[in-house]
């Protein structure tokens, strides 16, 4: 474009009045913009940052409560029966100054939710975080945060569903976290097999995830980093600081309560923005209590309308592992290297101990 501008400069610069030769060139500029490729230069450059696992847990060790997005009902139970599980571990705990407090649906205002994750992330004894429940809220501290003293004593955070975001500006960091269960489902007795599966993960650095084959799935197998979480929220930070650069990993998505169209949509909008085609592996955990209209259905299974979004690409997928927002909802190390296994009899994702 410049080359042709310039031609234009030379050969008629002298038979033109200043305006009149601006408008010219200036034409010609817009039109050779319309016949140009753009390359989006909003694409994340790939991570390639050392991973930073915080050390294992072990007895006596203290970890901390917060709530970083909504509060709950049954707060008394839940921080009873989470404290009762935890010393059984053999460890400590601190309660956040956010557990119990309420702002709308948020555990308060943001003021108080971001002192109150800021302070157990700074504090050297604290050894691991557990967010309280999910919702929402963690979007609008996150950016807020300050990691320099974390980063002198790295811990594990513990969460999911509206964590996901917490857990992307780890990732961002190089630092391994823990998508897994929350305090909320702690007194319910059927996340027994799901909390056992964090022991393992904080005490031992280790997880195995299987699942029986799905007419879906893909074969193959993969081994690199494992991210992602929950679908709405991993497209709500796509354009913001904690977008994730999902080449070259493998990609969890679950998802709980949306219209199948609605999937259908953040699923396309992973494709566009570049965030399926240079992945190493997919898996699908729980799409659950999917909505669809009665009147006009959307006309595809959740299987379906996923696969077109991924099928003309050759890495491994796997349906229905047990990742979800309903038992079993076993843990995975986020941002640490795992191996995705898919055959014709099952899947597995799996890491191997720290």
């Amino acid at each position: 474009m410049l080359a042709i501008i310039d031609t234009v400069v030379m050969r008629y610069h002298r038979f033109l009045h200043i305006p009149e030769f601006l408008i010219v060139v200036g034409a010609i500029s817009l039109i050779l913009v319309g016949f140009t490729k753009v390359t989006p230069s909003s694409t994340p450059k790939p991570q390639t940052m050392p991973i930073i696992v915080p050390p294992l847990l072990k007895q006596h060790d203290t970890v901390a409560i917060v709530a970083p997005a909504w509060w709950d009902t049954n707060e008394e139970t839940i921080i009873k029966e989470t404290k009762r599980i935890l010393h059984d571990w053999g460890l400590e705990v601190v309660i956040g100054n956010s557990v119990g407090a309420r702002h709308g649906q948020l555990a308060g205002d943001d003021k108080l939710r971001l002192a109150d994750l800021q302070s157990m992330l700074d504090n050297p004894n604290i050894r691991a975080i557990f967010a309280f429940r999910g919702g929402y809220g963690s979007a609008r501290i996150v950016d807020s945060l300050e990691f320099n003293n974390f980063l002198k004593h790295p811990k594990w955070l513990i969460g999911f569903s509206d964590i996901t975001t917490i857990h992307l500006r780890l990732h961002q960091l190089g630092v391994v976290s823990i998508h897994g269960e929350m305090p909320k489902h702690f007194p319910d007795p059927a996340y027994a097999t799901s909390i056992h599966s964090l022991k393992v993960a904080l005490f031992e650095g280790t997880a195995q995830i299987t699942s029986k084959a799905q007419g879906y799935n893909r074969s193959g197998q993969a081994i690199a980093p494992v991210v992602g979480g929950n679908l709405a929220t991993l497209c709500s930070n796509i354009g913001t600081p904690t977008d994730l650069d999902t080449r070259g990993k493998i990609l969890v998505l679950e998802d709980i309560g949306e219209q199948l169209y609605a999937i259908d949509r953040m699923m396309g909008q992973l494709e566009r923005a570049g965030k399926l085609q240079h992945l190493a592996g997919l898996i699908i955990g729980g799409m659950v209590a999917m909505k669809d209209s009665v009147d006009m259905p959307f006309g595809k299974t959740i299987e379906e309308l996923m696969m077109e979004h991924v099928g003309a690409y050759n890495y491994p997928v796997a349906f229905g592992m047990p990742i979800s927002h309903v038992a079993p909802n076993l843990a995975f190390l986020h941002g640490a290297i795992g191996k995705l296994v898919v055959t014709k009899e099952l899947a597995q994702l799996s890491f191997d101990k720290r």
